[in-house]
């Protein structure tokens, strides 16, 4: 998909980075294309400016901040959290400074451990997630770059039948590879999926992970898209253990996405560590990442979504790229391929 050419998606939250991973120096980072500048500010909270400043168009995060105020490192214009320029090194002490010297400024929050940033007034908040209330404990999982669209991700996320093949050393079982529909129930941004599916458990880390000592299990999963590109799947293993998977594309690019993943368990630290909770789904994820990075991301699903007998698993992603349709028409935009 053409993020960067749907101005409606500027009007999402997007999870950037780990609060603990931010600091009083400036943050680039890369959001629909934008270039975007964070870091704390005066108050304590988390300040998020375009990274170019009005003078010069230099990259503010080539600067430095000071006292909460972020500082540029071409002429030292220095600018507030609010975008508006507060000092110019150049000017007298009594010399009033411009109100149309200013630099875009976005909204941002924090939440779940993370900062979230909108690009332009949110029409839809940042996703509950009732496992907070639950009192679940929360891994951070993942933060890197993968080659691939957030589009793609998403569809991956929610297509049942990749399993048996893509992850045939971890969980899968190529011996069983068909799926059964899933039943999708749609909600103003986004719909929920439920499946049962029998897996393979392998190799002792599995084995702990998922509280078992047999070789086979089940996974009763209830599987929710959160527009545009947050998935939140909740496993439900028979030794009453619940797993839930929290994946992000937040997406950099058309063509590149930040991956952030986390997860909420029902066990303890004790039971199985949160080194061996990372490992246990790392495995699993760079399958996932290997195959999906060869796919070209200039494709569309045209053999599939000419066809009127697709596969059952195909499904979550049509509806995906219907309702993402939807959206763009009632914002009034032009749809720019919803490849990738």
């Amino acid at each position: 998909m053409l993020v960067t050419k749907q101005p409606v998606l500027r009007k999402f939250w997007y999870p950037i980075v780990s609060a603990s991973k931010l600091t009083e120096e400036p943050m680039p980072f890369t959001l629909l294309g934008e270039n975007i500048v964070l870091w704390k500010a005066a108050d304590g909270t988390v300040a998020c400016l375009q990274d170019r400043c009005c003078h010069r168009t230099a990259k503010l995060s080539l600067g430095f901040v000071e006292e909460g105020n972020i500082v540029c490192g071409y002429h030292g214009w220095t600018f507030a959290g609010d975008g508006s320029c507060v000092r110019v090194p150049q000017f007298e002490d009594d010399q009033p400074i411009s109100p149309r010297y200013r630099v875009n400024s976005y909204k941002t929050e924090l939440k779940y451990g993370y900062v979230w940033v909108a690009l332009d007034e949110p029409i839809n908040g940042i996703p509950e997630f009732p496992e907070v209330e639950e009192g679940f404990r929360q891994v951070d999982q993942f933060y890197e770059t993968w080659n691939i669209g957030a589009l793609r991700l998403m569809e991956n996320s929610f297509d049942s039948a990749h399993v048996a093949y893509v992850h045939r050393d971890t969980f899968g079982n190529v011996a069983s590879p068909k799926v059964a529909p899933r039943e999708i129930t749609q909600t103003p941004f986004g719909f929920e999926s439920s499946n049962v599916a029998a897996v393979k458990v392998r190799g002792d880390l599995a084995h702990k992970a998922v509280h078992t000592n047999d070789g086979n299990t089940v996974r009763n999963s209830t599987s929710y898209w959160y527009m545009p590109f947050i998935r939140r799947t909740r496993i439900r293993y028979p030794t009453g253990l619940v797993h839930v998977l929290i994946t992000c594309a937040t997406p950099m690019t058309d063509s590149v996405s930040m991956i952030l993943q986390w997860v909420y368990r029902n066990d303890t630290e004790e039971e199985v560590s949160t080194e061996e909770v990372i490992a246990f789904d790392r495995a699993i994820t760079l399958e996932d990442k290997a195959i999906i990075e060869s796919c070209d991301p200039d494709v569309p699903l045209a053999v599939i979504e000419g066809e009127e007998q697709h596969m059952p698993s195909d499904r979550p992603g049509l509806v995906m790229r219907r309702m993402l349709s939807a959206l763009l028409r009632e914002h009034g935009e032009t749809e720019q391929r919803l490849a990738g």
